[in-house]
């Protein structure tokens, strides 16, 4: 039900901008989020960190900037106010793009980022000291290059991953980061729905691919789809895709798992399901999949070690015949990432990660199951905690028979 039946022009007519009412995080957000971050330095006895180009950098201050070799990034002390770092030639630019402004301290091309960085620290009144070294936070997203370049030039200062301020911050989500990353993912659905619609015979994967990025844009994502990986038959098997394009056979599996980014906030969902009648196997191992999704969000409760989230879904897997562990036919990889301005953050549900769940915390929830050969199942949805537990961004695939549950609503596929 819903599969096939639509050509491409008349599936995009089906959509329409889905972003009305959407609301970027302003100015205020930003500076509340230094303000936690300063708190929590304090508390921790964290003196300064410095925060790269890229996420981090526009989490915290909403300026949006691409690493590259140069350092570009921003110095958050502890107390007092951020200043930026950048090439002198980038200074207009980068305040251009500021949304909370900071000095700016330049160097220019013949000179060292590094040394700079470590000048504005003493200036900070962060000084070095032999005896007790203040504790300085280098950006766990930044390049190699740049912890080289300033290891050698801060004796009296205890370089450390700022990771610990990072993720305590961003993996738990305000309610306006919440409401983007639910409208982003309400329009992935949409787009997912739209796709499912065109499927016929012998249209390969480019020729989804593309109409996948179409419908992006058609729901409102300006830059189309953020990622795609469409996949038939025995290549489902395969989490992340293969080099070869495919054509649609009766019978194959098929899995889309695609994106898009509003505000800067991602979707992603992966949709699985038959094009023509399922298989007795293939309806086995999709239902063992959608129980295994299930067992893991039952077991997303607050509190609880994000590890326990993956064993309950590998429990769920192991008690219809998979793994156990990684072993195939089975779960190849976790069971799920953290999300929000990067499509996979901290915490994940993976064994080892012992992270308790707290409210605002994002997950996507995808223990895949691959059986080379044949195929791969895989159900994603995402779900965040609140105050009473999970819930989810979207509800999961309701059958093999009907994955995008227009019988329970009372719809049809053309509605």
């Amino acid at each position: 039900m819903g599969i096939g039946g639509k050509t491409a022009e008349e599936a995009l007519a089906s959509l329409s901008d889905m972003t009305a009412g959407a609301i970027p995080i302003g100015k205020e957000e930003h500076l509340a989020r230094i303000a936690k971050a300063q708190a929590y330095m304090q508390q921790q006895g964290i003196a300064a960190i410095y925060i790269n180009a890229g996420a981090n950098l526009l989490y915290f201050t909403g300026t949006k900037w691409h690493p590259s070799e140069r350092m570009v990034g921003a110095i958050l002390p502890a107390t007092g106010p951020v200043e930026y770092i950048a090439p002198a030639f980038e200074e207009d630019t980068l305040k251009d793009f500021m949304l909370v402004e900071g000095r700016v301290n330049c160097w220019h091309e013949h000179e060292s980022p590094y040394q700079l960085f470590v000048d504005v620290l003493a200036r900070m009144d962060i000084a070095p000291n032999a005896a007790t070294p203040p504790r300085i936070g280098i950006c766990e997203s930044a390049a190699f290059f740049i912890y080289d370049g300033i290891r050698p030039l801060a004796a009296g200062y205890a370089l450390e991953n700022a990771r610990t301020v990072t993720a305590y911050c961003r993996t738990r989500k305000s309610a306006a980061e919440i409401a983007l990353m639910q409208r982003a993912k309400d329009m992935t659905l949409a787009v997912h729905i739209a796709t499912a619609s065109i499927l016929r015979e012998g249209i390969t994967t480019t020729e989804v691919a593309e109409f996948i990025d179409r419908a992006h844009r058609k729901v409102g994502a300006p830059a189309g789809s953020y990622f795609v990986i469409v996949l038939f038959g025995e290549a489902t098997a395969f989490p992340h895709g293969v080099s070869y394009v495919q054509t649609l056979k009766l019978g194959d599996t098929v899995l889309i798992d695609t994106g898009c980014k509003l505000h800067n906030y991602i979707s992603d969902i992966t949709r699985s399901y038959v094009f023509g009648q399922p298989t007795e196997r293939q309806r086995f191992v999709w239902n063992a999949e959608k129980a295994a999704q299930q067992a893991a969000f039952d077991a997303a409760q607050l509190g609880v070690p994000c590890e326990e989230v993956d064993k309950a879904a590998r429990r769920s897997l192991e008690a219809n015949g998979f793994g156990p562990g990684y072993k195939l036919p089975g779960l190849p990889h976790r069971t799920g990432h953290g999300i929000g301005l990067d499509i996979h953050e901290w915490p994940y549900l993976v064994g080892g990660d012992k992270t308790p769940l707290a409210p605002g915390m994002c997950f996507s929830n995808e223990p895949m199951i691959c059986v080379p050969g044949e195929f791969g199942i895989r159900h994603e949805d995402h779900f965040y905690m609140t105050e009473s537990g999970p819930r989810w961004f979207t509800q999961p695939a309701h059958s093999i028979d009907d994955p995008f549950g227009f019988a329970g609503s009372g719809c049809t596929a053309d509605q």
